[in-house]
């Protein structure tokens, strides 16, 4: 070759070299670190590690509510027919066989037919890149099977929702979506319920087999809070079946029956029976003592009680005389509920008679502002705030918006509506020396580490005095002895209590159905818990004092006794009821 020629190649190399030379400098100097970290995350997946929904709890720790991990477990057949490792004896193994047999003793499954299973399939030549070869898998199966590191294994994480108590509080404990409440505890509580999703990640080869020389970081999941409830989940049980035996025995179309602590205004029960359309009732997530309002009814009095004495209009002493027919001087006539003569009634008898009549008199005596006041102060036309949605705040107009009967019918709880929840709640204010506080279903919270931290305390507010309290509590005692709350009664227990006869509205807006309560305390000398018994259009009577008080008694004798609250042994020095 001509030494030109020679030179002029040989240059040529020369510059072909040290252009390949520049070039690599630059890639290994100035774009190493970047094209480095492209290639790592070309080879890196991550596993999202679902957290765990927390539980809901009774009183006393027993779960209402929690969820259970489970895992579908998949395979890509063509990752697996690819992968292969060593044995502890240093022997080359892999594919759908070997994988089978490692595979199958952990899902409880034959490993020729598992082996078939993870092969490609003959008749289509095609492989199945997302292939279901177990369900229902527990944590700790999952985590034998990742740590065989078998390339085309994959899982997916499922979270199911169990209730151990079955129907048992179901409208209290509420619904789940998808990942979320949707009603009762569930809804109001998701965001201390729901947990903080993890992850892992880990480096995988260009034919998906997991490099077992690289690292595995994972990122916990932390689990969601457990909330404790109020509930007695024994009591819960009794009381719903004590529900539904009465509808059983009265035709009734629904009902509510809350324990309620007065102390403390944590709710102890709450069964709820929703009314449908074709007169049964269901057990449902919506929550009628919450939600559905009617007329309080008779139940109310103990307000017009409390307002009378506490403005100094009258004692439990006062004397009227109380007629089966009486008209205000705005020419309003009311009736009671049977026809009596005259009686010669204090205004304790006026309460144990549930008389409408005389009710109306001691309205007579308060302003239009006063009756409003103490209605609304005693939580009517408004919400209690309990942890539930959808919380109605019932219905109480303006005193100027007050027609001339509804001017005193709202003392005997007509021509204003409530909820059940609001209604128990005036008992309990009562029955707490005239201190009110807010209903609540939630104790505390438990977080992942078991730190337990309670709900604030509930704030009270004093709405009448200890003494006006005190002495509408001994009027209410009367009710129980010497009136028409007689089969309210608890043996051994001394009872306060009201009963009640209302209209409620139908599903257009029309009172057209009837509400009949029992609301009561117990025990009179040291008031522990109140219980309220409601029951929607019963058949056989439509008077509370007949197949509401059976039902409330039952009920707080349970309670009674299942919180160990002794007898006092004291008793009664009542007010006198005629003159």
């Amino acid at each position: 070759m001509p030494t030109r020629r020679l030179r002029f190649v040989s240059f040529l190399v020369t510059v072909l070299l040290c252009a390949f030379a520049l070039r690599l400098g630059q890639v290994q100097l100035v774009y190493g670190d970047e094209l480095r970290e492209k290639a790592q995350a070309m080879r890196t997946k991550t596993m999202p590690l679902k957290a765990e929904r927390g539980q809901i709890t009774d009183r006393h720790g027993v779960a209402i509510a929690k969820s259970v991990t489970r895992y579908k477990v998949f395979a890509d057949q063509e990752l697996i027919e690819k992968w292969s490792q060593l044995t502890p004896d240093g022997e080359k193994k892999g594919g759908p066989r070997y994988a089978a047999e490692l595979l199958a003793p952990l899902l409880d499954l034959n490993a020729q037919e598992l082996a078939a299973e993870l092969t490609k399939s003959p008749e289509t030549d095609r492989y199945n890149k997302y292939l279901t070869i177990a369900t229902d898998i527990p944590p700790e199966t999952w985590d034998a099977i990742r740590a065989l590191r078998i390339s085309g294994i994959f899982p997916e994480s499922t979270s199911k929702r169990m209730y151990p108590a079955g129907e048992t509080a179901k409208s209290i404990i509420g619904a789940m979506g998808t990942d979320e409440g949707l009603s009762g505890l569930e809804y109001s509580q998701n965001s201390l319920l729901t947990g903080t999703d993890g992850s892992m990640t880990y480096e995988q080869s260009r034919n998906g087999h997991i490099l077992p020389s690289a690292p595995v970081t994972e990122v916990p999941a932390n689990s969601g809070h457990t909330v404790v409830s109020t509930l007695d989940m024994d009591i819960q049980w009794h009381v719903e079946n004590a529900l539904d035996e009465q509808l059983k025995k009265t035709g009734a179309r629904g009902g509510y029956v809350i324990v309620q602590d007065v102390k403390t205004c944590e709710v102890i029960a709450l069964a709820d029976r929703s009314a449908t359309s074709d007169d049964t009732t269901s057990i449902t997530g919506r929550l009628g003592s919450v939600q559905d309002i009617f007329e309080p009814g008779s139940t109310a009095k103990v307000v017009t009680m409390a307002a009378a004495l506490e403005t100094g209009v009258a004692t439990p002493t006062s004397k009227f005389r109380v007629p089966d027919q009486y008209t205000t001087s705005n020419g309003q006539t009311f009736r009671d509920a049977h026809e009596h003569a005259t009686h010669n009634r204090t205004l304790t008898g006026i309460l144990a008679d549930s008389s409408n009549t005389g009710t109306v008199q001691i309205a007579e005596l308060l302003t239009k502002q006063v009756r409003y006041d103490y209605l609304s102060k005693f939580g009517f036309g408004q919400r209690t705030g309990i942890e539930l949605g959808g919380e109605s705040r019932g219905l109480l107009a303006e005193p100027d918006q007050w027609d001339g009967r509804t001017q005193y019918s709202v003392m005997f709880g007509q021509g204003m509506a409530g909820n059940a929840l609001q209604s128990t709640n005036v008992f309990a204010t009562i029955a707490n020396g005239g201190q009110q506080c807010t209903p609540h279903l939630v104790a505390g919270t438990t977080d992942q580490d078991g730190t337990y931290t309670p709900s604030p305390k509930a704030e009270t507010r004093q709405i009448v005095s200890k003494e006006t309290a005190d002495a509408v509590l001994s009027m209410m005692e009367s009710v129980v002895v010497e009136g028409s709350g007689a089969a309210g009664k608890v043996s051994g227990y001394r009872v306060a209590g009201k009963t009640g006869t209302a209209q409620a509205a139908d599903e257009n807006g029309q009172l057209t159905s009837f509400v009949s309560s029992f609301i009561g305390v117990a025990p009179v000398d040291d008031p522990a818990i109140v219980v309220s018994v409601i029951l929607r259009d019963p058949k056989t009577s439509v008077y509370g004092g007949e197949v509401a008080a059976p039902v409330f008694a039952d009920v707080m004798a349970y309670s009674l006794q299942r919180l160990e609250v002794e007898p006092t042994g004291s008793r009664p020095s009542l007010y006198p009821i005629d003159w």
